[in-house]
């Protein structure tokens, strides 16, 4: 191409594909001046200034605002650091883009409220300290003052999610719903009892065991197959199973399998039952991408009926 050669503002129309009126715009803006003007003052621009609005137009395309195009297209900043740093703040738009889409999505599913949706949007947009403190405080609640040491340790460690930097929309979601239950007095009050059963239950001087009531653990070892097999808590074949385990309650708590020890294990495994204590570590898990717990519920239910058939007779 000759290099003396002037465009006019509406032939570099027609070979950007921009509008005049786009084209002007950016000329005013200082982002691609005329080479010269006509005796009767209109612009003249030079060949190089196809490749300048070509360069233009894909940087607005990429969301690139022109104060920082004209420092591109001046010299003034490489496209490789306004390309690092245009991706850096893409990031983060990405990542409230995804947090929104999170809870539009599970209040699309949940119907809620005016002031449930805000909870749900205050919940998601926490920040990683924030969302720190509130679990913090959660289980604060459940543990403190009641033991130290590396069983209180793990135990707060398998009940403390932590979102990775990236989370997918499903884990946004356990997020929101893990959040408003850690929030919830009265499931707080209920892992609260659980762990001062717990606790109360053990000898003077015994270490403290892991998060989960040890009942609860055989019950789930003893009664499972008993459930799995279809068996109905009433029946006469439930009698060996609530024998095996009244029998390990009392060996493993070095007290007689009499009806006061009956009552107290359905009293533990009543405090267990709760299934939001189940659903709670299902969120963990899929929080923390661990593998997902077994859920306790249909066993401690069966347990707890067994128990209380037998009870009444």
């Amino acid at each position: 191409m000759d290099g003396g050669t002037l465009y006019s503002i509406g032939e570099l129309a027609r070979r950007t594909g921009l509008t005049v009126k786009t084209i002007r715009f950016y000329s005013d803006r200082g982002i691609v001046a005329p080479a010269d003007r006509t005796h009767a003052g209109y612009r003249r621009y030079a060949p190089d200034a196809v490749a300048r609005l070509a360069l233009v137009r894909t940087l607005r395309e990429l969301g690139l605002g022109l104060d920082m195009i004209r420092r591109v297209v001046d010299q003034e900043l490489t496209l490789s650091a306004v390309a690092a740093e245009h991706a850096a703040a893409l990031d983060v738009q990405i990542s409230v883009l995804r947090l929104r889409r999170a809870v539009l999505t599970a209040a699309a599913e949940r119907e809620p409220t005016p002031k449930e949706m805000e909870l749900m949007h205050q919940l998601a947009t926490l920040s990683e300290a924030e969302r720190r403190r509130l679990i913090d405080d959660f289980l604060d609640t459940v543990f403190e003052g009641l033991h130290s040491g590396s069983h209180h340790a793990a135990a707060r460690r398998s009940m403390t999610p932590e979102l990775p930097d990236n989370p997918t929309d499903e884990q946004v979601r356990a997020w929101v719903e893990l959040a408003e239950l850690s929030l919830d007095p009265d499931f707080r009050a209920g892992l609260r009892r659980l762990a001062e059963d717990h606790v109360a239950g053990l000898p003077d001087g015994t270490p403290t065991t892991p998060p989960r009531p040890d009942m609860v653990a055989v019950a789930r070892d003893l009664v499972r197959p008993a459930v799995a097999c279809g068996i109905s808590p009433d029946s006469s074949q439930a009698g060996p199973v609530i024998a095996a385990l009244t029998a390990h309650c009392a060996l493993a708590h070095g007290r007689p399998d009499d009806a006061e020890l009956h009552r107290w294990l359905l009293h533990r495994l009543e405090a267990a039952s709760d299934p939001r204590r189940d659903q709670y570590f299902q969120l963990v898990a899929l929080i923390n991408d661990w593998p997902a717990p077994e859920r306790l519920a249909q066993v401690i239910d069966w347990s707890v009926a067994a128990l209380r058939i037998r009870a009444a007779r």
